[in-house]
């Protein structure tokens, strides 16, 4: 901003300015920046509480009553928490939830990390763009789409896959038919289409790996694995850990797959959690229930956050 500033006579041979003025026009576009900072900064915070605050809040609070849509809520305090904790088949939609966000959080990771240095070392500027741009793609379609076209593509019976590898003498896999086999192909589905986010956050953070570091590691005789291990990945271990907790918030998530591809099934081998609130709260219509479920989960995926952030001060380091 234009600031003017006046000098006084000189005094014993120096000068002292005069207080700063500034120009009415450099105020009014201060304030109008100011302005239209606060009104950006108020539209997120708006938007945040409508469509997250407030959603939680309500559910809070409709899980101390019993409500089926149809006659009014009834106050039962702390019954549906009660109901949950003894509820076998829910909490066992937890440990499934929890068993396949490990599986998905560390396959994607890994994978991402494994895909983002390989790209990272090519030389061709070409190369790297096309392969950012494949392994993104497939976070842009639709995860519904995704999960009707992999859902055929997987069928035991009539699946493509299966189909070809039966021409070669093999036998059929029950991918969907087959509690273990069920959980396996909704990871590897899940993993291919998540993939590319983590790809394209960690070539960025390799990316800005300072060049005179690596040198001096080359210079030090240190090989690419260990350049790897003791240079890059403390390096770019921030961006690790933000791609590690949004990876596990939207595993603990996990609804389309599971639901479009098994119905949770075979039997309850893939049943989430959020299938369970879903079947509880708009096909039984225990909505109190089903948000009693919905703040476990919550408590769950704040825990593991938590969880995350306090390894993150031994493991993470910051330049």
């Amino acid at each position: 901003m234009a600031v003017q500033t006046q000098e006084r006579p000189r005094v014993n041979g120096a000068t002292s300015p005069r207080r700063a003025v500034r120009r009415p026009g450099v105020r009014r576009a201060a304030r109008r920046e100011g302005a239209f900072g606060y009104s950006m900064i108020g539209l997120a915070v708006a938007f945040v509480a409508v469509f997250t605050f407030i959603p939680i809040l309500a559910s809070l609070g409709l899980s101390f009553f019993s409500w089926d849509v149809i006659s009014p809520p009834k106050f039962v305090g702390v019954a549906n928490f009660t109901r949950l904790f003894s509820d076998g088949s829910t909490l066992a939609s937890f440990g499934v939830t929890i068993l396949l966000a490990i599986g998905i959080v560390v396959l994607q990771i890994t994978l991402g990390l494994l895909l983002a240095v390989l790209v990272n070392s090519r030389k061709r500027k070409s190369t790297k763009v096309f392969f950012r741009t494949a392994f993104y793609l497939p976070l842009l379609a639709s995860t519904a789409a995704v999960s009707i076209f992999m859902g055929y593509l997987f069928d035991a019976k009539f699946g493509l896959i299966n189909y070809y590898l039966t021409q070669l003498g093999l036998p059929a896999v029950p991918w969907l038919t087959n509690p273990v086999a069920a959980q396996i192909t909704i990871i590897l589905i899940v993993v291919w289409q998540q993939v590319g986010f983590t790809f394209v956050l960690f070539v960025a953070a390799l990316t800005s790996v300072p060049q005179e570091v690596q040198e001096a590691a080359a210079i030090d005789g240190a090989g690419a694995w260990r350049t790897l291990l003791r240079i890059k990945i403390p390096l770019i271990s921030p961006t690790i850990l933000f791609a590690t907790v949004v990876a596990m918030i939207n595993a603990m998530q996990l609804f389309d797959q599971p639901f479009i591809m098994t119905k949770g099934g075979p039997g309850t081998a893939t049943t989430t959690a959020t299938i369970a609130m879903y079947q509880t709260g708009f096909q039984n219509l225990q909505f109190g229930y089903a948000s009693a479920i919905a703040i476990l989960l919550l408590v769950i995926i704040l825990a593991l956050t938590g969880i995350q952030f306090l390894a993150a001060r031994k493991l993470v380091f910051y330049q």
